[in-house]
């Protein structure tokens, strides 16, 4: 039991902290209370006529002119006792009388002509009491007790004067302090104007521990192995230090967006037990010189005093942008400045023992090459796009909180989502669940998934879009050159499904059979190329003109054309030549790495691939016109075809494999 003389103590670190706007509030209500005394008393402002029959009444005790402005009409103390029409006055505010307080204002104007109206008044009331025979003393007494001439006063307001000259000062001061908190919002410490160079780092450890593991990450497995090897560096260091090995610096996580960085990352602060520092590059980049360079060491500061720990810094191209590609030379770069500093602290003169670095980019091409070296970043890990069983894995730990209809198949989801990363996959499961509960369904089925993955790819429909019969069939014939020429070539992708419903900014879509390939021959892109410009030449073919309908069929083929050409070393002319950069060095080059000549010979050699493909779609159609137009009726009836309607007009395609692959869009604009 303690002692009856002991008071409760709060821990330390536990005691409510001293906040700035306490002073603000305090201020407020001593302003709000010296008001409150002020004019809360009941004085009332009178008018002339009011005021000439309280003089008659004789009830005045005094007049007092202040500041030449205004008079204060007091009322006799037993008049105030006696008569129930002065009553409201007999209230008063705590420390004030009817000694300092008067009863009624009267605004005076001018003051002389004040001093007239109260002698007329006066001189018309005796002139009354006279006409009356009143008895000469009682005029004397109302002469004697009427106030006038009224006695003058000069007061200052002291308070008001100090908060009118205080008034301005005080306002810039805190509109100042305001505008610098705003800049500075965030910075360590509360963000105050003095912290703008702390680290705005998150700190995640035993106390606001992390409850994403390993498991939570699906179809990561090679990035899992090389990052939950450096986990177990920092929970076994001797498992390796024994072996004459070191603990890597930093690890580098790299790949498309969406694919699961940030996530791995996560799952590390929570699988790893130690502490683990989170920042983006973005926080690092401020207006002022040199706080990203102050918040560089006071991150690797702290992470020292914690060491051994993990510090992760997300998109972390904001500041590891290679230097030297500054358009504005000879300025002060800051975001330079700040890359000196974290190269620095990454691998400088001084130790950083125990400090593991992890980022993560979707733009390694760019960054600089003193960042990438080994010492700094020893591992690059590569988070790709998950092929089929890993969608298989994503789509499994997505489904989990979803209520499915028992017949789903996930193998069939991952079959139909090919170059999706795990948040368009995460997207299609919720996506499907909003779809199914605008349907009032009580379970998601396959319908609803296969909803969701077209409204992804091709937006959502638009069937109340105005669109005339004759756009209509242009469109119709489009799509169904499309589908011939691609049912019709060895290597072009076989439709799937084609609709001439309009989709986002898509006047019609259409759904092919990619194959999952790693390389491509000039066979495979040049029966693309003829697929793609199937549209436009099925136009020329049947209404003998073409339209700007073709405008994403001609982007893609002519960029196609052009990596033939330039990059891929897939034509005669150019040769086995490849111009590509893949380290992104002469990203900001004010030359081409070829010359005008060779420049021309490539414009020729795109333009022959493009113009050859375009003539060979048009042969195939005209060979199977007949066909195209009666597939074109069956589109305009229809509106939406699938494959089995093509194997029933062109009968089944003789390179077909018996395993379907899932499909993917190719939409017209």
């Amino acid at each position: 039991m303690a002692d009856k003389g002991s008071s409760f103590i709060p821990p330390k670190g536990k005691r409510p902290k001293f906040n700035f706007y306490w002073i603000y509030a305090i201020l407020a209500i001593g302003f709000i209370a010296i008001q409150y005394f002020n004019y809360s008393n009941p004085v009332e402002e009178i008018t002339w006529a009011r005021l000439v029959e309280v003089l008659t009444k004789q009830d005045v005790e005094k007049i007092v002119i202040v500041n030449k402005e205004k008079a204060e009409i007091y009322i006799k103390k037993e008049k105030l006792k006696s008569d129930t029409v002065y009553k409201k006055f007999t209230k008063r505010s705590f420390g004030t009388s009817s000694a300092t307080s008067p009863e009624y204002t009267y605004q005076v104007g001018s003051e002389e002509i004040f001093h007239g109206l109260l002698k007329d008044t006066r001189d018309s009331v005796v002139s009354r009491m006279k006409r009356d025979s009143l008895p000469a003393a009682q005029v004397v007494e109302f002469l004697k007790q009427y106030p006038y001439p009224p006695s003058t006063d000069t007061r200052k307001d002291v308070f008001g004067d100090i908060l009118g000259y205080l008034f301005l000062p005080v306002i810039l001061i805190g509109a100042w302090f305001l505008i610098m908190r705003f800049m500075s919002k965030g910075g360590g410490g509360g963000g105050q104007i003095f912290n703008i160079g702390k680290s705005k780092a998150q700190l995640f450890d035993k106390d606001t521990s992390v409850s994403i593991t390993f498991n939570d990450v699906a179809g990561l497995e090679e990035a899992k192995v090389e990052i939950m090897e450096i986990v177990d560096f920092l929970k076994n260091p001797s498992k390796y230090t024994n072996l004459g090995g070191k603990i890597p610096k930093g690890a580098l996580l790299v790949g498309p967006p969406g694919t699961g960085k940030t996530l791995l990352a996560k799952a590390v602060a929570g699988e790893a037990k130690v502490p683990f520092f989170s920042i983006s590059g973005s926080d690092f980049v401020e207006m002022f010189v040199g706080v990203g360079a102050s918040r560089v060491r006071d991150l690797f500061r702290q992470a020292k005093e914690k060491a051994p720990c993990i510090i992760f810094i997300d998109e972390i191209d904001a500041i590891g942008r290679a230097r030297g590609r500054n358009a504005i030379t000879g300025a002060n770069d800051e975001r330079e400045n700040t890359l000196n500093q974290l190269l620095t602290e990454m691998d400088g003169f001084g130790t950083n023992a125990g400090v593991i670095i992890l980022a993560a980019t979707n733009r390694a091409d760019i960054l600089d090459r003193a960042l990438m070296r080994a010492g700094r970043f020893d591992r690059q890990i590569n988070v790709e796009l998950p092929d089929l069983e890993e969608r298989k894995a994503i789509f499994q730990v997505h489904l989990k909180p979803l209520k499915l209809d028992p017949g789903l198949d996930v193998g069939f989801l991952a079959k139909q989502t090919p170059g999706f990363s795990g948040a368009d996959i995460a997207n299609v499961c919720n996506e499907s669940a909003l779809i199914a509960a605008r349907k009032n369904k009580q379970t998601i089925e396959k319908q609803d998934f296969l909803d969701a993955i077209d409204r992804i790819i091709g937006g959502l429909e638009k069937r109340n879009k105005i669109i005339s019969v004759h756009e209509k069939k242009v469109i119709a014939y489009h799509e169904s050159g499309h589908a011939t020429t691609s049912w019709l070539l060895e290597y072009a992708h076989p439709l799937v499904k084609v609709t001439i419903v309009p989709r986002g900014k898509a006047l019609g879509a259409a759904w092919y059979l990619p194959e999952e390939r790693q390389i491509t021959t000039y066979e495979q892109m040049f029966d693309e190329i003829t697929s793609a410009m199937g549209g436009r030449a099925s136009e020329e073919l049947i209404f003998g003109k073409v339209s700007t309908g073709a405008l994403n069929d001609l982007e893609k083929v002519s960029k196609q054309a052009y990596a033939m050409v330039v990059y891929f070393g897939l034509n005669k002319e150019i040769g086995n030549i490849s111009f590509y950069d893949s380290s992104g060095q002469n990203e900001y080059s004010f030359q081409k790495p070829y010359s005008e000549k060779t420049a021309e010979t490539i414009d020729q050699e795109v333009r022959k691939i493009v113009e050859a493909a375009y003539e060979r779609a048009k042969t195939i159609l005209a060979e199977n016109r007949d066909k195209l137009e009666q597939l074109a009726t069956l589109l305009l009836d229809r509106e939406v075809i699938f494959r089995e309607d093509l194997e029933e007009i062109f009968g089944k395609r003789p390179w077909d494999k018996e395993e379907e692959k899932p499909p993917l869009p190719i939409l017209l604009s």
